[in-house]
């Protein structure tokens, strides 16, 4: 059959609901073509049944081959200008072949299904296209632009910019990417990252562009351009992946020239032996000639491995996983070993207070409200969580003058009067997170134990990615020992390598490729960006995730769901299975079929049906992976 053939698409355009993807090519014509070549089938048939003048029904069959055979006979015609033969022709010369000794019923059979099946098969392809093409119409095309002064004005939501603020009432979609900063309310996801439920949202909270807001009303500030958006990358990278072809289907390709041209001889010697050597007439020879030529064509074959893998891709990315080519998606599934970073990844990468340690004649509330008077003014993590520390337990919080950073220390400042330094303790005397020192004019007043906050689903996807790989999980980090091990026992993680530079994930992924380990990664940061190109898949978050890391990455998890791991996983092996059953069933075809054809006689209308029924079966086959089960049961 005619393989689509998809450019790919431009990363960074806006949701402009352009023409729809993977659909190049996919004309609904085709099915028009189809219909009207069946009419006239049954026309010349209807004719021929009622014993018309033959030269009614010849017409009818005719004009049958010109309205179904034009297209698939050009196509083939172009391949063959360009030294290339094309299925299509094969199954247009057999059917004027077929025509030429009086079987023209049997020829404009063979044009009808033909056409039917490239209607079928554009169909399907269609679908795909569909599932993912139905994300652009989430994204409102406008949206409530809430102005300095305090007024709105309706805008384009493509025109929307980071730092403008919109305003979402109750039932909305929301326009575009950002972060709430007034308001709380539900807001519906599902459709981007397949939550079940509405999800609870307040200032602080991220949004997503084509998410509906319940029933309280949210004041949003933008934080990405629409061409940036959740929706748009998934779009983007989607329509990038479909340009792709596997490794499978370009071994397919590269033996389709060579399987056609074996044909068309193997299809002449069926003509000459039986006329030279065993007596056939020329009108026999010539009907098993046609019969060998439509059964041994690979239309099947060409058409069993990029239907799954599409419909693969759309599902997942329907689910918030960007899987970036074919060849991607049919690797992820020989996985044998899931490695973590930890930071960012199997962590929130948001550590948190969990202990206040007080010096003799010192309070942990005085420790707490000294430390944060000092880190009130720093971007740092640890201090942004010792402040928020302090507000959550409603200390009174000095003011601090003279502040100060020192770098790869901590910070300094004067408080009353008085110099009060906050610096990272010794590593080696951590043992489940981060320690730093506090002291007031060089005398320790205390200690504030951090702890980067653990993912929720983190132990959970551990354990589903344990089930599914031969080798157990391992946590790949540049953090310290004991910080490693905290995280590695409450996530369940068996194998850890700490105090990692990035050269030395690298060095630790190749080592395990040249075990005959396929290594898929996952990672969030610049850091990790070397050891995600090194690794057989690289997996980033996608929330969090540094451009470099998003850039290098061969899977982008956007919701930064670790479950979507296992689900991915099981999905490839799912696509994969779905292409060896269409091979077979292909392979198995066609085999049954020459066989038949050679030993004994084969009715051409049989042949047909066989021949374009298995095409028509492996498109339908790969469809089903289009469905939202797929995703969960793998």
């Amino acid at each position: 059959m005619t393989q689509t053939r998809v450019p790919p698409a431009p990363r960074d355009r806006a949701l402009a609901r352009p023409p729809s993807i993977l659909a190049t090519g996919v004309r609904l014509p085709e099915v028009r073509w189809a219909a009207a070549a069946l009419l006239l089938f049954l026309l010349g048939w209807g004719m021929q049944l009622a014993a018309a003048p033959a030269p009614l029904w010849w017409a009818a069959y005719l004009a049958c081959y010109a309205t179904g055979g034009w297209e698939p006979a050009l196509a083939g015609l172009r391949a063959l200008r360009d030294r290339t033969l094309d299925v299509d022709l094969l199954m247009i010369v057999a059917a004027i072949a077929a025509a030429s000794i009086g079987q023209v019923f049997d020829g404009a059979l063979l044009i009808v299904i033909f056409a039917t099946s490239g209607a079928l098969e554009a169909v399907v392809t269609q679908r795909t296209a569909d599932s993912v093409d139905s994300l652009l119409n989430l994204a409102p095309e406008q949206a409530t632009l809430l102005r300095e002064d305090g007024t709105t004005a309706t805008v384009a939501s493509r025109d929307l910019t980071p730092g403008q603020r919109i305003l979402v009432r109750p039932g909305e979609r929301i326009g575009g990417d950002g972060t709430v900063v007034e308001g709380i309310s539900e807001v519906d996801q599902q459709a981007i990252t397949g939550e079940s439920v509405p999800v609870v949202r307040g200032v602080g909270d991220e949004v997503l562009s084509g998410t509906v807001n319940g029933t309280g009303t949210l004041t949003v500030r933008i934080t990405r351009e629409a061409g940036a958006s959740v929706i748009a990358r998934i779009v983007a990278l989607v329509e990038e992946a479909s340009g792709t072809k596997a490794r499978t289907q370009l071994f397919i390709e590269r033996i389709e020239q060579a399987y056609s041209f074996g044909v068309v001889v193997a299809t002449l010697l069926v003509l000459a032996v039986p006329m030279l050597f065993l007596g056939h007439a020329f009108e026999q020879a010539l009907t098993r000639a046609i019969v060998f030529m439509i059964v041994a064509s690979p239309c099947a074959v060409v058409l069993s491995t990029m239907p799954p893998l599409l419909a693969s891709i759309a599902n997942a990315g329907r689910h918030g996983v960007l899987v970036k080519s074919a060849t991607v998606m049919e690797t992820v599934g020989r996985t044998t070993v899931v490695a973590f970073d930890k930071t960012g990844t199997l962590t929130e990468g948001a550590p948190e207070v969990t202990e206040v340690g007080a010096a003799a004649g010192h309070t942990e509330d005085e420790v707490l409200a000294l430390a944060a008077a000092v880190e009130r003014y720093s971007e740092h993590p640890l201090g942004r969580a010792i402040a928020r520390a302090a507000a959550e337990r409603d200390l009174a919080v000095p003011e601090a003058v003279d502040f100060r950073a020192l770098p790869g220390r901590g910070v300094t400042g004067r408080v009353g009067g008085r110099a009060v330094t906050v610096e990272r303790a010794d590593a080696a005397s951590a043992t489940t997170g981060t320690v730093v020192e506090v002291r007031r004019e060089g005398e320790p007043v205390g200690t504030v134990t951090l702890v980067d906050r653990l993912r929720p689903d983190a132990r959970a996807a551990v354990q589903a990615v344990a089930g599914l790989t031969t080798a157990p999980a391992m946590l790949l980090t540049g953090d310290h020992a004991s910080a490693a091990a905290a995280v590695a026992e409450r996530t369940g993680v068996t194998s850890v390598r700490s105090r990692l530079m990035p050269q030395d994930k690298v060095a630790v992924v190749e080592d395990l490729q040249s075990r005959g380990e396929r290594v898929l990664l996952v990672g969030d940061g610049v850091n990790d960006a070397p050891a995600l190109a090194a690794a057989s898949t690289g997996v980033a978050m996608g929330r969090r995730g540094s451009d470099l890391a998003l850039d290098t990455a061969d899977v982008v998890i956007v919701r930064d769901e670790l479950g979507a791991v296992a689900n991915l996983v099981r999905l490839s092996r799912r696509a994969r299975r779905y292409v060896i059953a269409n091979l077979v069933i292909a392979a198995s075809v066609i085999a049954v079929l020459v066989t038949w054809d050679l030993v004994a006689t084969l009715p051409l209308a049989l042949a047909v049906a066989g021949h374009e029924g298995s095409t028509v079966l492996v498109a339908l086959n790969g469809a089903r992976l289009l469905r939202r089960s797929a995703w969960q049961s793998g």
